[in-house]
């Protein structure tokens, strides 16, 4: 583990030791704090994560009855019916399996007729329920986090995000063509994220060392998102060897 300022960072030999590290993080938040709100992101990273939390819930008696989550995004327009909406894969990958309560769920309406009020509604209730204790962040190859892409300003609140051809492409792989992607997405904002009492990120693979790099150690500046945590006081990267492997 290294430390600089309020940042941590474990170091782990593989991707499964980083899902099982970030897992009994996660267990260990709630154990300790039953009904905590947690903020959770979505993509191929946190899967394995996610798996164990599920076993953790079988076999360890995990409780998530108490419980309350808030996921960082959704595409727009899209029908949480649809196999690629974040609802489908938040209960593929975890709320289908274990105990926690679905009016606890909060994940932005990707059909909603009136996205100026679903945001805004969608901060309040975070406000409302106290903020998010512990907040789960992935990462792009371009620093956003959430569906925060480069941009000119750091966005305050949720929000309706026009995303880049990168982001784009990279997530190309989860449908049957690049054409089915949603360009748009609503994503909580830099602010909202940083209003979290703690943060963890999870990286993994070589392509992901630049970017980390850069995040904890470059200028802060909203044109690579992710540097704005460099001020955050509570964040924990939990690196595999290759993310890992440019600082």
């Amino acid at each position: 583990m290294k430390q600089n300022k309020g940042i941590k960072i474990y170091v782990t030999e593989s991707y499964e030791e980083m899902s099982t590290t970030a897992a009994h993080l996660l267990g260990a938040q709630i154990r300790l704090n039953p009904t905590s709100v947690l903020g959770l992101a979505t993509g191929g990273t946190p899967v394995g994560m996610y798996k164990n939390l599920v076993r953790m819930y079988k076999e360890e008696g995990l409780d998530f009855s108490g419980i309350t989550t808030f996921n960082l995004d959704e595409y727009y327009p899209l029908s949480r019916s649809s196999d690629q909406s974040y609802y489908y894969y938040m209960t593929d990958h975890l709320f289908g399996h274990v105990n926690i309560s679905k009016d606890r769920i909060y994940i932005p309406d990707g059909e909603a007729k009136d996205v100026e009020t679903e945001c805004a509604n969608y901060d309040a209730k975070i406000e409302e329920l106290g903020g998010i204790d512990l907040q789960v962040l992935g990462i792009g190859t371009n620093g956003h986090i959430g569906f925060n892409e480069p941009d000119t300003f750091f966005p305050k609140s949720t929000h309706l995000v026009d995303l880049v051809e990168e982001t784009i492409q990279a997530n190309a792989r989860f449908f049957n063509s690049i054409d089915e992607v949603p360009k748009q997405a609503l994503s909580m904002g830099i602010g909202s994220i940083f209003k979290a009492k703690k943060i963890v990120l999870l990286a993994n693979g070589t392509h992901k060392a630049k970017i980390i790099a850069e995040t904890l150690y470059g200028n802060v500046r909203p044109e690579v998102p992710s540097t704005i945590l460099q001020f955050h006081p509570d964040v924990t990267f939990i690196l595999d060897k290759e993310a890992a492997a440019e600082l």
